[in-house]
């Protein structure tokens, strides 16, 4: 690996105390059922100037499949194609007005993927017809290039393994066809010159979302706003990472594990949760000097200023759940690569621009690990909070201070709801009095008072999920782990951000003194 690629990786951290924000792309205002990296992006990331925010952190950006999160995509690589924008391909002449007007039929209050996904999916098939059918000069030489320098990577495997899932009824890829699902040459062959066009077409989608992410990049960039990436820590059973490399994981070539993903007990769930990722084979990952991880670091950071690594105590140890077991609480601990595999990315990429989410069941190692590599954590404070010795100071310089995740309740929905997570009602009694205390501030403000005990920290980055600083219950929840119902699906509505609301967020940005 070179050394003119070492030298794109973005600077790590910034220079000054930052105030951010939390919001997935999904959740962005469209007329399309969905929210895209095109116009619904520079539109937020105007309104973020506006509030003095510079740091905008999503989630993961791959395509997605059944249950519609984006912690288990079909790509570590790939984009998904769900957040293209169709205002731009329409300016380009690639759509009609009356070609996306089924799009604009649906809510704008909550994603409903099943009418978005086939529906957006048809459109953009036919998009890719017509940019095939039309493009030439300087469009030619990007996409072609595009396919070069990533088709080797990821873009071949992951186009014809979206064509074999659609030939095999969208089955998970354990279930195909077994020449398919075990990668027989001849018939891989036989698929690939069958369903050339739909290859093609599947390149193309790709290439758009590459290109409309390009723009997003360089508009963030000029008016100083840091994207935030985030890359899940496992690749999940059915995707075209597990079919094309399952010899980097813990799983036969028919896609049987021994061992899955999860966590113990926790604050979320009393019988941990039971994720089903394969492991990693980390002995074979380390006998191939980390190849795919260092690909994935250097993806990620190619698009994104920073990139929050999930679940990152897995590097030092991870939860191993026998195949089969009905909860995670038959798990137990098995030692992750450690040093090695950041002694090596770091030989080989330069400092990485990481964030680790170092959240849950945290040991010293952990923590020894994180600061050898001077990655910077993360910090809750609906979690700090229920410590009742905490104190400000506790929050350090070089930590992501957020008030709230996307897997916790809205601030206003965690302190006015039910005892949150595994605590009695006396202990959380106790900490709203904490919060109260802490902040000064009412029941009515607690959104903005805990916002601006964010602010306050030493933390370099604070950040708010977009729901608090709307001051919004916990109907605008975005995920609830350990629960399938109603996740990924919020929307915020152009009249909730109000010019008296973004004036609001900028004082508190302002007093903090992180503009």
């Amino acid at each position: 690996m070179t050394t003119e690629k070492a030298a794109r990786l973005p600077a790590a951290w910034p220079e000054k105390r930052q105030a951010g924000v939390c919001l997935h792309f999904t959740s962005l205002p469209s007329p399309h059922g969905i929210g895209d990296i095109a116009d619904s992006a520079t539109a937020f990331i105007d309104q973020m100037t506006e509030m003095g925010l510079g740091v905008w952190q999503f989630l993961p950006t791959g395509p997605t499949a059944y249950g519609d999160s984006p912690y288990q995509p079909l790509s570590a690589f790939a984009g998904n194609e769900m957040l293209i924008g169709l205002d731009p391909l329409r300016r380009d002449g690639l759509l009609s007005k009356t070609e996306v007007r089924p799009l604009k039929r649906l809510t704008r209050r909550k994603v409903d993927y099943g009418a978005v996904i086939p529906r957006k999916r048809v459109l953009l098939d036919r998009v890719a017809g017509r940019f095939l059918a039309a493009a030439g000069g300087q469009e030619r030489r990007d996409l072609d290039a595009f396919k070069r320098r990533q088709g080797p990577l990821w873009l071949d495997d992951y186009v014809l393994f979206r064509v074999l899932k659609s030939l095999n009824g969208e089955r998970a890829w354990p279930d195909w066809d077994p020449d398919h699902a075990q990668r027989h040459r001849v018939a891989l062959r036989e698929a690939w010159k069958t369903h050339h066009e739909a290859i093609e077409r599947l390149k193309v989608i790709q290439f758009l979302y590459h290109e409309q992410w390009r723009r997003l990049r360089r508009y963030a960039a000029e008016r100083d706003v840091r994207l935030v990436g985030d890359i899940p820590f496992y690749v999940a059973l059915d995707s075209a990472d597990a079919w094309a490399r399952n010899d980097l994981l813990m799983i036969d070539a028919r896609g049987r594990p021994t061992h899955v993903a999860g966590v113990p007990p926790d604050y979320f769930s009393k019988d941990g949760q039971l994720w089903g990722n394969p492991l990693y084979d980390w002995k074979r990952q380390s006998e191939r000097g980390y190849d795919w991880w260092l690909a994935r670091f250097r993806h990620a950071a190619a698009g994104c200023d920073l990139v929050r690594v999930d679940h990152f105590r897995g590097f030092e140890s991870f939860w191993s759940v026998p195949f089969g077991a009905r909860t995670a609480r038959d798990g137990a601990w098995v030692k992750g690569p450690g040093d090695a595999l950041f002694d090596t990315a770091r030989r080989e990429l330069g400092d990485l621009p990481l964030v680790a989410e170092d959240l849950g069941e945290i040991t010293e190692a952990v923590v020894e690990l994180r600061s050898r590599h001077r990655i910077p954590g993360i910090k809750v404070l609906q979690f700090e909070l229920a410590n009742p010795a905490f104190r400000l100071d506790d929050i350090p310089s070089d930590c992501m201070c957020y008030t709230a995740t996307h897997d916790n309740n809205t601030t206003v929905g965690w302190f006015s709801g039910k005892k949150p997570g595994r605590r009695s009602k006396k202990e959380f009694s106790r900490t709203r009095r904490r919060v109260l205390r802490m902040t000064g501030g009412t029941v009515r403000s607690i959104h903005l008072d805990f916002i601006r005990l964010a602010f306050s920290t030493q933390a370099r980055v604070a950040i708010a999920p977009l729901q608090d600083y709307l001051g919004l219950g916990s109907k605008a929840r975005l995920n609830t782990p350990g629960s399938s119902r109603d996740n990924w699906r919020w929307r915020f509505t152009p009249s909730q951000l109000t010019t008296r609301r973004k004036a609001q967020v900028a004082a508190l940005v302002s007093a903090s003194g992180r503009n």
